[in-house]
């Protein structure tokens, strides 16, 4: 299914970079933790099999020691010089593990099952002797060990984990794609279904506003003026979110038209605006405006204003306050509404986010205000208590 994509729907929404920065966490840590864990194998493998081979010589060591000790034991009062040989260092220990005599470079020996081992780059073989020549139960042979063996080994660990991890790497990535395959696809035809949808709002909703504007209220009874009121908050309502999903779709490409902008000449028309839906709560709208200018694209501020009015008219109770502030390069705005749970505020500007199913439309318009605000370097700062409100401040 080939559909258009704008830039926000190619960009992982931050709940979609959670989950993935997740999965391929704990995907890495499995990759790192197996292929550590087939290097020990390995490493290990290649020590017995090093030492198998050592096996042979030494033992052959062994032999020509134990002859020497036989002729040195027979003829011990004619030469009692230890027999030593270049090639290999040796020990003689006798039945208790208590030391005779000894050429060992490294004196840590291991009386234990195993014959052969490495300690301290020196190569040991413990051979138990049949016969106890000069008290002697266990002859000890000691080569250095060069540790070629060990380099080689890690080249080759180094080498082959490196090659496994990029291999399982990209297939982890190829793993992830297709874990946010579902969630993307779904997002992509959302958008489609918005921007089709925008297209047939257009001509109905202008000639609904239209109509209510031209209205004649004074010869209405009171019934009838509560109804209209009602038809004029639903319109009104679904007017922000069509200009949510028309900007969604389609202005946020057109090139900016910035100039000086006196905000609280702004604020005052938005508020009027917004004047029959706080009214249908009953909510106290406190101004408390100073001169205070920016420059921007209108268009794009009143985005930002109306969704941060709305949302706190929205989401406030009845009989609640709305307030704004406005200072040179600081714009702050508040209600007395429901609030949010503070492990929620990070998520709140991702694209159709919503944590109220019985209130908001499509979960676009923070999305788009955080947008906006990035685009101008503008900050925002969401300080909100569940249960008692949120205070968005803006700075420039």
């Amino acid at each position: 299914m080939l559909v258009s994509r704008n830039k926000a729907t190619n960009s992982l929404l931050r709940s979609e970079k959670k989950s993935l920065f997740r999965f391929l966490t704990l995907y890495v840590a499995m990759v790192i933790f197996m292929i550590t864990l087939l290097s020990l194998f390995y490493y290990q493998s290649q020590e017995k099999l090093m030492l198998s081979d050592q096996r042979a010589m030494l033992t052959k060591y062994a032999y020509i020691q134990t002859r020497r000790l036989k002729v040195l034991h027979h003829f011990f009062d004619e030469k009692t010089e230890y027999p030593r040989d270049p090639r290999f260092k040796s020990a003689i220990y006798d039945l208790e593990h208590m030391k005779i005599f000894s050429l060992l470079k490294d004196e840590n020996v291991r009386f234990d099952d195993v014959e052969i081992y490495i300690i301290n780059d020196h190569i040991h073989l413990v051979k138990m002797l049949d016969e106890f020549y000069l008290g002697t139960k266990y002859l000890i042979i000691e080569v250095e060990d060069s540790g070629a063996w060990r380099g080689e080994i890690w080249k080759n660990i180094v080498g082959f984990g490196f090659l496994a991890f990029i291999l399982f790497i990209l297939f982890g990535l190829y793993l992830a794609k297709l874990f946010l395959r579902p969630m993307r696809d779904s997002i992509v035809l959302l958008d489609r279904f918005i921007k089709d949808t925008t297209h047939e709002l257009n001509t109905p909703l202008s000639a609904i506003l239209a109509n209510i504007e031209m209205m004649d209220t004074d010869v209405m009874v009171e019934k009838n003026k509560t109804k209209l009121a009602r038809i004029n908050i639903a319109a009104k309502t679904v007017s922000v979110l069509y200009k949510d999903l028309t900007y969604l779709t389609l202005d946020q490409e057109k090139e900016n038209y910035n100039e000086e902008i006196e905000i609280k000449e702004l604020i005052y028309n938005r508020a009027e605006y917004f004047a029959v839906l706080a009214q249908s709560k009953h909510i106290e709208c406190n101004l408390d405006l100073e001169e205070a200018v920016i420059t921007m694209d209108r268009r794009k501020l009143t985005r930002v204003i109306d969704n941060l009015i709305s949302n706190a008219i929205k989401y406030n109770k009845r009989n609640g306050t709305v307030g704004i502030q406005l200072r040179e390069g600081l714009l702050v705005i508040w209600d007395t509404g429901i609030g949010m749970n503070e492990e929620k505020i990070p998520f709140m500007f991702d694209r159709y986010m919503r944590f109220n199913n019985s209130e908001g439309g499509f979960g676009v318009g923070l999305s788009i205000v955080k947008k906006i605000l990035d685009e101008y370097h503008i900050s925002i700062e969401v300080e909100s208590t569940e249960g008692e409100g949120t205070r968005m401040v803006l700075r420039w």
